[in-house]
């Protein structure tokens, strides 16, 4: 009589580091460090460092820094040697060209089509306010921004639009940390944000577009006279100038 085998395949681990902690998990903190831009655009980045920085064994900073090297996070200049992803103009532009491309796409798609708890959280997330120079009050107001605009990406019904969107949003957040500790801009946020959240209501789809793409030019803006007027951030535009990074793979 032939006997069936009881032993179970095991799944193979994710790395961990000494607390345990799992390799998304050791993702997500050092993808949030360098939106937050506590991992500063252009710094230069190990494995060695980044495990005693955070905590974590160098398996889960490998795979961590992998997977943001294909976000483009962070750029590979050598085999073993990485920089966060610098902040300069041409990559702003290039976002912010990307924004009015998908954006008010999604905005017209969105119109009409808010249920009622959508609604009430856009309403909440609309009257986000920040003061200048409070980094605390500045991280919850992009944090409630990026999800205001992923919100309204997810409504539009497209599920790979909204994925794609989400994904650029966390690109936007980071840049707007460099810039929002500059001037309160909390004002024109709040009315924008309302008056994109009418239309949508409203289910006017010509204006929802219109106001996202008067929003979109209007945070570009901002960001570039932000950078412009930063010394610091022209700095690092500078100094990352002369390095080639690898492309992702």
């Amino acid at each position: 009589m032939r006997t069936r085998s009881t032993t179970k395949t095991s799944k193979k681990e994710l790395p961990t580091d000494k607390n345990g902690l799992l390799a998304d998990t050791a993702y997500a903190l050092i993808k949030r460090s360098i939106i937050r831009c506590d991992l500063e655009p252009g710094q230069p980045i190990t494995e060695e460092q980044l495990g005693t920085r955070f905590g974590i064994g160098r398996a889960a900073a490998r795979a961590a820094i992998k997977r943001l090297h294909q976000e483009q996070f962070i750029h590979r200049i050598t085999r073993n040697r990485y920089v966060v992803a610098p902040i300069t103009l041409k990559h702003v532009n290039e976002l912010f060209e990307l924004r009015l491309l998908l954006e008010p796409a999604a905005a017209r798609l969105a119109a009409g089509k808010l249920d009622a708890e959508t609604q009430r959280r856009l309403q909440e997330l609309a009257r986000a306010r920040y003061q200048v120079g409070d980094r605390k009050s500045a991280e919850a107001f992009l944090r409630a921004n990026t999800e205001f605009h992923a919100l309204i990406a997810q409504a539009s019904g497209n599920s790979l639009l909204a994925s794609v969107i989400r994904g650029m949003l966390d690109k936007v957040e980071r840049v707007h940390h460099m810039s929002h500790l500059l001037r309160d801009r909390s004002a024109e946020a709040i009315h924008e944000h309302q008056e994109l959240l009418d239309a949508l209501v409203a289910g006017d789809a010509d204006r929802a577009e219109q106001v996202m793409i008067q929003q979109i030019l209007a945070a570009k803006q901002f960001v570039i006279e932000a950078m412009l007027a930063s010394s610091s951030l022209q700095t690092v535009n500078v100094a990352l100038s002369s390095s080639r990074p690898e492309p992702a793979e």
